[in-house]
């Protein structure tokens, strides 16, 4: 724990300006948490910028990020059972990854909800399809006001899916969907999107603390 304060603070005298966010990160990372301790899994939402943030975001949770993640025991003898030779090759090299979907990165279904139906509805066929109780919604949007963010967010609230808010000043809409909403002390996209980047970052080091 005093680790994961540690990276907290370290994050606020890198980028004194966070210090108006600080307790929402620190909530944020709560709700995560929670979510994976009990077998739940991270959906990450956003547009350009912000979906390559999405994708930033799921890498570092689903490999080792600064620290080492080693196997669980019980994984190596069982995949040693499986196959001894490729079980050589896995063991040095297999990874534990903490449960994180980029929701843009999937282009035959994204493609499909442009076509067959609407592009905006595709965020929310998502959470509907991945989403349970007791998931976790990271919903990017520097305006807050990206309607196919709000529409998978609106969704989420039903699925009773937690929903924490990455944004900028203010929030938008989507601070009124959001458990907790982070937003940032910028209003330009590009200086939005510079913050939410170690943010983000120190929220992934916090996790994989505790985790591993």
């Amino acid at each position: 724990m005093d680790i994961e304060i540690n990276y907290l603070n370290t994050l606020i005298e890198r980028y004194p300006s966070l210090e108006s966010v600080k307790s929402n990160i620190s909530a944020s990372f709560d709700i995560i948490a929670h979510s994976y301790a009990n077998g739940g899994k991270l959906l990450i939402a956003g547009n350009g910028g912000s979906a390559s943030d999405a994708e930033h975001i799921a890498g570092e949770l689903m490999k080792t990020f600064a620290k080492q993640r080693n196997l669980p025991d019980s994984f190596i003898t069982d995949i040693k059972k499986v196959d001894s030779e490729i079980a050589e090759y896995l063991i040095p090299r297999l990874q534990p990854g903490l449960p994180a979907i980029a929701l843009s990165g999937h282009a035959s279904l994204s493609t499909a909800c442009i076509n067959d139906i609407d592009g905006n509805i595709t965020f929310a066929q998502q959470v509907y399809g991945y989403g349970k109780e007791g998931d976790v919604l990271l919903a990017i949007s520097t305006s807050g006001n990206s309607k196919n963010v709000l529409y998978a967010a609106a969704v989420a609230r039903v699925k009773k899916l937690r929903i924490i808010a990455l944004t900028g000043e203010g929030g938008g809409k989507l601070k009124q969907y959001a458990d907790v909403c982070i937003c940032v002390p910028e209003t330009e996209t590009w200086k939005i999107q510079e913050l939410h980047l170690p943010v983000y970052h120190c929220l992934c080091q916090m996790l994989e603390n505790r985790f591993f």
